[in-house]
Parts: C-alpha cells; structure tokens; sequence
C-alpha cells in the first residue's frame, strides 16, 4: 500500500471542516473531485473511511485514525522540504502563525522584525484569530503555530494532539480614565458597583469575565457601551464614559487610561502550541525559540501607568530590538 500525500491531505481537512464542499473550497476543487480522490483512497487502504448519510459525511474511527497519521505525515514532508531548500546553513521555508490581536501588538509583530534582521530567509505568515477558533485551525494543519490564553474559569479544555508551551502571565486589571484614578492601590470591585461599565459582545470572554466577575464582587454592571474591538471600548474609558476590565496586555497605551491591579487577583496564562506528535521544521523551531524568548523579557511587557500620572500618550515599546 503506498499512500498519496495529496489524498491524505483532502481527509486531514475533511476532519477538522467537517464537509466535502468546505475541503473543495479549501483546495480548489469541486466537491466532486475531492469525493472521488477520498473513495480512491478507501480502494488504496482497503477501509472504509467514510460513512455517507444522505449528503453527510462523517470520519469512520479508522478514517479518524488515519486523519491523525496524516497530519504527521504531511508535517514530516514539509520538515523535509524546509531541509532540503535550508542546505546553505540558513534555515528556510514559511511559517505559518496565528494569534489574538493584543499578543500580535506586542509579541508577534516585533517577533517578525526580529525575524526579518536575523533569519531573512524565514517567511512568517501571521494571522490574527480567536484563540476558540486556533485550536482546531492548528489541529487540522492551517498553522504551524499558534499563541492562544487559557480562560480564567477553565472553559477551554486542551486537545490531546495539542502540545502547549508556557510563554506568560497576564494579569486581569480594572481599567479607568486618568482623571477618575485617584489611586493606584488595588481595586476593590465593589467601590464601583454605581460605575457605567464597557464591555464586550454578549457571550464572549470579555463580556462573562466582567459580569461573572462584578457579580462575585455583589453587584451587576452598568453596562454603558459594548464593543467588538478593544480600541472603541478604550476609546470609551479615555473619555470618561466607562470603566471596564481587561487583560494587561490588551491596554494599549496610546490611549489615555490607568489601570489598577484587583484586590482579588486574576490571571490569564498565555501559551503558545504546536502538534504534539509533528516535526516542526528548522524554521518553525526558530520561531518558536524567538517567540519565548521576546515573551519572556521584561520588555514585552507593558509598565501599568500609576493612576495619578497625567503625561502624554505612551506608543507601543517595540520589543523586538536584537538582545545579540
């Protein structure tokens, strides 16, 4: 039996898209195309890996089975290619790598201009995206890498075929105008139970942390503004509409806001991930090293601006100085 990568493929993405017409549209082809090359592979493997039902399609546990063996496969291919066009001693090949906005801001983009000064040849391909949507984007081989946050109340279980590596922590702060920052002592939530609160969209992270967490503290939010972008809701606290809760790393600091630590501490961890039982090529590994490395000096961190500190707009510090 020899397996053709191209067909392995096609079942790899029908298992994490679920449908034939999504694997067409992914590849390129007619849904037609793709269901004669996956039956061909069935005649290959003398299996069946496909259970039709009306116009469903559904993985048998074997064509599950193989779906994961051909992730690996098709990673060692790539592993191996990236070799083969790297012999000059420069590692080579794209890089393939998503993550949420505020991670992107301050770690990922100064990761790429460091990648650009000192491994040229690496071509990183960055894209921004939820960490609920990653995980399964990585599982079915659309990135090589991924930086995603686990959810404070542990609603995010990991995947078996997921490999995390810690990068940091992130804690969750109480955000307010300057003028209304009087302190920069920790906040008791409850101090502003008669505060107009942004927030985001209904059911999203952003939107359960803050009414989970002011409710805990005894009181439901006043919700004055709901916004899909943390530069609208930032935008809203600068001019003293709103006070809200957000992760350190999402403040970002051209607006004029403070930010207090709570009195009763929360804290997100960030971690970047890859396919346990894959290769990474040279270039990906690189990657990966430059990606802890940035995420773990004290420069990638915002400084919290002490309440009572009125300057002018601080930019994002570029955090992707060469350190050699």
């Amino acid at each position: 039996m020899r397996l053709n990568t191209a067909r392995l493929e096609m079942l790899s993405l029908l298992d994490g898209l679920g449908t034939m017409r999504a694997v067409a549209a992914a590849l390129h082809m007619s849904p037609s195309a793709v269901s004669a090359q996956l039956a061909v592979l069935e005649a290959e493997t003398q299996t069946e890996l496909l259970r039709r039902s009306g116009r469903r399609v559904q993985l048998t546990p074997a064509g599950r089975t193989l779906a994961r063996h051909a992730r690996i496969i098709l990673d060692q291919v790539k592993a191996a290619e990236a070799d083969l066009q790297g012999r000059s001693g420069q590692p080579t090949g794209p890089v393939r790598l998503a993550a949420f906005s505020s991670v992107i801001r301050t770690v990922v983009i100064p990761l790429a201009a460091r990648l650009r000064e000192a491994h040229p040849r690496i071509e990183l391909e960055v894209a921004e995206l939820d960490p609920q949507a990653s995980h399964p984007a990585l599982r079915r081989g659309d990135y090589d890498i991924i930086v995603a946050a686990d959810f404070i109340d542990g609603s995010m279980p990991l995947h078996p075929d997921v490999h995390t590596i810690p990068l940091l922590t992130d804690a969750i702060v109480l955000v307010l105008p300057r003028p209304q920052a009087a302190s920069d002592a920790p906040a008791d939530l409850a101090d502003f139970a008669e505060a107009a609160w942004s927030i985001d969209m209904p059911g999203t992270y952003l939107s359960n942390l803050v009414t989970s967490t002011c409710r805990q503290a005894g009181f439901e939010p006043v919700v004055a503004g709901r916004f899909a972008s943390y530069e609208l809701l930032l935008a809203h606290i600068e001019a003293g509409l709103s006070v809200s809760l957000l992760p350190e790393l999402a403040v970002d600091r051209r607006y004029h806001v403070a930010t207090r630590p709570l009195r009763r501490p929360l804290t997100r961890h960030v971690y970047a991930a890859v396919r346990s039982r894959s290769t990474l090529t040279t270039a990906s590994q690189i990657v990966l090293h430059e990606l802890r490395d940035l995420a773990t000096t004290p420069l990638s961190r915002h400084e919290r601006i002490p309440a009572g500190e009125a300057s002018n707009p601080v930019g994002v510090r570029n955090v992707g100085s060469p350190t050699h």
